[in-house]
């Protein structure tokens, strides 16, 4: 015949891990703000002073 099938059982753990290693969670984009200089997620409203592309989007009560 040939070897079509798998050699032998693989456990759920090891199968488990394998898998793991392809879809790890990178950390976001992070980017500083363009008024203020805080460390704001890429492409979200600054949530210190409320501005997004140097126009403020989010009213702030200071």
């Amino acid at each position: 015949m040939g070897a079509i099938g798998p050699k032998g059982k693989i456990s759920k753990s090891r199968r488990d891990k394998r898998r793991a290693q392809t879809w790890k969670i990178s950390m976001p984009a992070m980017a500083t703000c363009g008024k203020c200089g805080e460390l704001v997620q890429a492409h979200h409203a600054c949530k210190s002073c409320g501005t997004y592309n140097r126009r403020e989007v989010l009213k702030i009560a200071e």
